[in-house]
Parts: C-alpha cells; structure tokens; sequence
C-alpha cells in the first residue's frame, strides 16, 4: 500500500491520520516533506515523529503499540540506587542541547548510518530555540559522559534518545527526568529492551493519543505551528 510522499517545500499538506499508518513496517505513514519548526511541532502534536537515515527521504511514524514510562512507576536497581548516591555525576538542563544530540548520532558511526543527521540537529535545535525541545546532560568533572534529548509538549516528554560513555550514565539522566516533576507521561517511541528495564511498557497508539490529548497542551503547540507555517508561506 502506497504513502504520500510530500515535496521538501511543502508547508500546507497536513499529515494523513495516524490510523491510514502502514503495519509493516509498523507505524510508517509518510515520506518527504521537510524538518521545519512548523512541520516538526505539527507531526509531535498528532504523535507522529521523524525516523530516517542519511541518504533516504525524511520518513514518518506513528507507531502501534506505543512505548512509554509513567514517571512514577520509574525502574530503579539497586545498583543504580548506589550509582545516584554516589554524586559521582552531575546533572545539568539544556545546557548542551547540540552536543547531547551529537554524541546520540556519533554512537551510531559504525552501523549502516545514524538518522542523527546534521539536519536533524540543526530542525531541533531550532525547536530548542522555541522552547519544545528540552535536554539533560550528565558530567562526570568537565567531561560529557551521558544524556538525553527530546521534545515537550505541555506535561508529556516525548523521547528521541539518549547516550552513555560511563556506567549508567544515560539511566541517571532518566532518572532524573522522571523524578523532576515536570511530566505526567515519557513517551519512549519504541520499545527496547534497555527501556524495558527501566519501567516502560507499551499501550495502544488509540491510548497514547488520549493521553497525548489530555496532557500535551496541544492549543499552544497548535497555536505556534500555525504562526510558524504562516510566516514560512509569507517569507
């Protein structure tokens, strides 16, 4: 079954409805189109995100079932108890934005390729600069060692990735996402097994809207979209 497939300066196409998405490969629902602020912010609101490598056509998904971590129900081992205890890391927010999604893309040099692109990083950062984007770095003395990176859409923290170069680095960072008070919902995207023993689970994509809808300040971010699209139709 064929998707629509938008030109790069396409501003105006709305995305199809997340139900038409294919489910194999589970959750794709569109290609093309481009990485502006507008269209990134349209595509969180309707719990859809971007998911491609270099070399391909950007790439659409809105998975089923979909990952996430209630907050309080947060997996923490003993070990990794003792590893916060430990105040060996230190814990800073968005004050590395770029270099958190450039250590995310970099550990994935030795595959195929990483959908970490520059362009990518240069559309978050951009969000960043709007205020839906939002990081965690974890320092360990001057050295970046871990973190997180993703987009926040009122009290729901829509997760893109994360990185270690230490023990439990990126753990702590989870950690200290889920216990900063600020989220009532982590959406992980999809499910693996790192994210599985830290607590997640998966709902049905039906679920994850409701939830995305009631959570999500979804009338701001559509506000900001639209004032987004209509200066880029009027540049």
């Amino acid at each position: 079954m064929p998707i629509p497939f938008l030109a790069a300066d396409d501003e105006i196409t709305d995305f199809p409805e997340v139900g038409t998405a294919l489910r194999e490969p589970d959750g794709l629902l569109m290609a093309g189109g481009n990485l502006s602020p507008g269209r990134l912010l349209s595509a969180y609101r309707s719990g859809i995100f971007p998911w491609y490598e270099e070399g391909e056509p950007i790439l659409w998904w809105s998975p089923d079932p979909r990952c996430i971590i209630w907050p309080e129900n947060i997996r923490i081992t003993r070990s990794l108890r003792k590893t916060i205890r430990s105040e060996k890391y230190e814990i800073t927010d968005n004050l590395a934005y770029r270099e958190v999604m450039k250590q995310c893309g970099a550990l994935r040099n030795n595959s195929s390729g990483t959908w970490v692109t520059e362009d990518m990083i240069n559309a978050y950062c951009k969000l960043h600069e709007y205020g839906f984007a939002r990081s965690l770095e974890v320092w360990m003395g001057p050295r970046l060692v871990g973190g997180l990176y993703g987009i926040q859409l009122g009290t729901v923290f829509i997760g893109e990735s994360m990185f270690s170069h230490e023990s439990d680095a990126s753990k702590v960072a989870l950690v200290h996402l889920a216990q900063c008070g600020k989220y009532d919902l982590i959406d992980c995207q999809l499910e693996n097994p790192h994210l599985v023993s830290m607590g997640s689970q998966t709902i049905s994509r039906d679920r994850y809207i409701g939830y995305l809808q009631r959570f999500g300040d979804l009338e701001n971010a559509n506000f900001t979209t639209q004032h987004l699209r209509g200066a880029k139709t009027s540049a």
